[in-house]
């Protein structure tokens, strides 16, 4: 959440970027009267009580007349009292759930607009020219059957529309794929951890995945737990109710877990292979900084993105993304397009995130700098989305008799492998 102090003093300020987000503007001025009757039914119950302690110390020593009346006016204030107590409690619930819907303060410097708006700011690497030599490409979900590593078919017997099994080297190339990344992160200074795929509601609500994400997330209604999304998550919420002492930072780390979306409102896109699936397995990236440094930090995990992407042998472009493709958490985003040759597009593979204080307001985690406590700053940044990558490594790595060249540094996972080959029939 953001900074009550901040929305009292510039309200046009975030009016504008609920403006640029493309959400509900009105929602700042429901908030201003709500923490306005929060803060005035405060003061009204502090002045009540005060005068119902000081009625309490005359009674005792007034006469026989005075206290009758003396009594009466108790049991007024009494009643009065509870009646602002209630008034108070009623406006704080209201303006605490109004400022749980108000997204993050965009950055000045990202552009305004919708999905589409983007400006790309770096392309790495050569696209492949296949009509150059001499074949057509194969999609991957093709390559990923003449190589036995994808079957859809039975992911959709067993589980449904959206699933898939990873078979033979299939399965060997994302071990391949977590185990380089795991040592890239533990290289780069991260802390490498395996985390809870179910969380309770508040770590959920505390990452903000509970506002317009909500209709992607899995909830076990029986046992109130979510299925994550992605790391981040837990990540975010393994520092809850904590305060952290400010020479600890920056913590980092990197977390590997399986990831579950419904895809809500994707019905009939990428329905084909496993770039849009339901169930997938990712490392991400998670950090822990001083406000002051989140910009910085940002910069760092893109560069780590990239220094993943180039590693792979991928091209790919770098997106700053527009105001209103950003989650509520983002105050920017930054994403890693990687080209996909039978689509003949860039598709997101990696994406990165400066939540600035967003998300530590609503888990209660705190730096200790001296004798100042004060929220930090968290981040996130997705190191590897496995099918997505897959997808990029078959597709632009593919051989014209379907074999798929094995970038360096995912051979030493692949007992030494250079090339994935076709399967006998």
């Amino acid at each position: 959440m953001i900074d009550l102090r901040l929305l009292r003093e510039d309200p046009d300020r975030v009016r504008a970027s609920q403006r640029a987000r493309g959400e509900d503007v009105a929602l700042v001025d429901s908030l201003l009267s709500a923490d306005e009757r929060r803060r005035s039914s405060g003061v009204r119950f502090d002045e009540l009580r005060n005068e119902q302690k000081q009625l309490g110390k005359l009674i005792p020593k007034a006469s026989a007349d005075e206290k009758a009346e003396l009594l009466k006016k108790a049991e007024q204030l009494k009643a009065d009292v509870k009646t602002a107590d209630a008034e108070r409690d009623a406006a704080d619930t209201e303006a605490h759930e109004l400022l749980l819907r108000l997204g993050n303060l965009v950055h000045p410097d990202v552009p305004v607009g919708g999905e589409e708006d983007f400006v790309t700011l770096e392309e790495h690497g050569t696209i492949r020219d296949f009509g150059a030599e001499g074949f057509e490409p194969k999609d991957h979900l093709e390559l990923g059957q003449l190589l036995g590593a994808i079957d859809v078919e039975r992911g959709a017997k067993v589980s449904g529309s959206r699933f898939y099994f990873l078979t033979g080297v299939g399965a060997l190339l994302e071990l391949a794929l977590v185990n380089a990344a795991i040592a890239q992160a533990t290289e780069a200074g991260f802390t490498p951890m395996l985390t809870p795929a179910l969380v309770r509601p508040q770590s959920m609500a505390g990452t903000g995945f509970l506002g317009q994400a909500a209709q992607d997330v899995y909830h076990l209604d029986k046992d109130d737990l979510y299925l994550v999304g992605t790391s981040e998550v837990p990540l975010a919420a393994y520092h809850m109710d904590e305060i952290i002492e400010a020479e600890r930072l920056p913590l980092r780390y990197a977390g590997f877990s399986p990831c579950f979306r419904r895809e809500a409102g994707s019905h009939g896109k990428d329905t084909k292979g496993i770039f849009r699936v339901h169930q997938f397995d990712k490392v991400e990236m998670f950090s822990y900084v001083a406000p002051e440094d989140s910009e910085a930090e940002h910069q760092r995990l893109l560069a780590w993105e990239k220094q993943w992407l180039t590693s792979l042998e991928l091209p790919f472009r770098v997106i700053d993304v527009a105001t209103g493709d950003l989650g509520a958490s983002a105050a920017r985003k930054f994403d890693c397009e990687a080209w996909i040759p039978t689509q003949g597009k860039y598709r997101e593979l990696t994406s990165t995130s400066d939540c600035t204080e967003f998300q530590s307001r609503r888990l209660s985690i705190r730096v200790r700098d001296g004798k100042q406590v004060k929220p930090l700053a968290t981040l996130n940044g997705t190191l590897c989305a496995v099918p997505r990558t897959i997808v990029a490594i078959l597709e632009n790595h593919q051989q014209a008799d379907g074999s798929v060249y094995v970038p360096e540094v995912l051979r030493p996972y692949l007992g030494g492998r250079e090339v994935l080959e076709p399967v006998s029939r």
